[in-house]
């Protein structure tokens, strides 16, 4: 519980493991958006990030992957931040035209929202991102220059930004995993995305998110499943991670990992490092049988654990919540 007498918990879906639920555009933040409504809420950024809109709320906690396991382990605290100054990298290999609808983006989103963007950087060379699906269904990659990264950041953060968003250049996925639009399958650019985010946050301590950047930004007129809508609408994904990056916890401040109250996963990922440190300091684990993944790691088959509650769907869970 933190100090304000608020109840504190963590909502978390990892990225590239194909969730039912929270694998795709922002399909988890009806569910992240309920459980804020009873507690502060500490979400990564793959539940609430949907494209041209976000599930962000005033009561989340917008914190990236590598930041979020230091949180766990209790290496950090997390300082609540309102406004943040956002500096933006761009992967040298944007060609103009895709460059100009992105900062066509970042106008719109500062015009509309308040969000303040200090500037933005290219990088000095090309970024060379390259991502792939694994026989498991997993999504993965690779980067080649991935230095270049950091430096633009750090010039970025000399001229005043509190937080970096990064856009990088991607091939066209659709051939890596053409059921993503289906409503199946894991994200295929997921993976690499987070390798992108837990570089700059492990490298300079700041919250980072990264947004890919593709050649046609066109709009598809194809139906597609409605959990992944919102990627299908918008030209760029820029808006949702600004509006997540504009009111992301800072490092430091006084809320740790001993007030937490409560961490929620999907039934069968539960072998990340949140779940392991929840475990070792008794905050009450609860896996959603109905939020499942390409993994296969449950309570059952690793833990063996107390302390993980196997729970049907979302809405029982937090009616447990609620009532504990």
């Amino acid at each position: 519980m933190l100090k304000t007498g608020e109840k504190f918990g963590a909502f978390i879906v990892p990225t590239g493991i194909g969730a039912s639920i929270g694998g795709y555009a922002g399909d988890a933040s009806v569910w992240a958006r309920k459980f804020a409504d009873i507690s502060r809420l500490i979400v990564n950024p793959n539940v609430v990030n949907a494209g041209g809109f976000s599930g962000i709320t005033d009561n989340m906690f917008y914190v990236e992957g590598y930041t979020l396991n230091s949180f766990f382990k209790g290496e950090i605290n997390l300082k609540p931040s309102k406004n943040n100054k956002i500096g933006i990298v761009f992967d040298k290999s944007i060609p103009e035209d895709v460059l100009n609808v992105h900062i066509n983006t970042i106008n719109a989103v500062k015009t509309v929202y308040g969000v303040e963007v200090t500037g933005y950087e290219i990088t000095d060379k090309d970024v060379g991102v390259e991502f792939f699906m694994t026989d498991f269904g997993t999504s993965v990659g690779k980067v080649k220059n991935i230095e270049t990264l950091k430096k633009s950041a750090q010039k970025l953060l000399a001229h005043g930004a509190d937080t970096i968003a990064l856009v990088c250049m991607f091939e066209d996925p659709e051939n890596d995993n053409p059921d993503y639009a289906n409503g199946s399958g894991a994200d295929p650019v997921g993976g690499v995305e987070a390798i992108l985010s837990h570089y700059i946050s492990k490298e300079l301590k700041v919250p980072c998110a990264h947004s890919p950047a593709f050649k046609d930004y066109s709009i598809s007129s194809d139906i597609v499943n409605p959990k992944a809508a919102s990627e299908y609408i918008t030209p760029t994904f820029l808006p949702c991670i600004l509006l997540g990056l504009s009111n992301a916890p800072l490092i430091g401040g006084d809320v740790n990992i001993e007030q937490l109250d409560y961490l929620v996963m999907p039934f069968d990922s539960l072998g990340s490092v949140p779940v392991y440190e929840a475990i070792k300091r008794n905050i009450p684990v609860y896996a959603i049988k109905e939020n499942t993944t390409v993994l296969d790691i449950t309570n059952d088959n690793l833990h063996k654990s107390d302390n993980i509650k196997v729970v049907d769907t979302y809405s029982e869970c937090l009616e447990l919540i609620k009532n504990n």
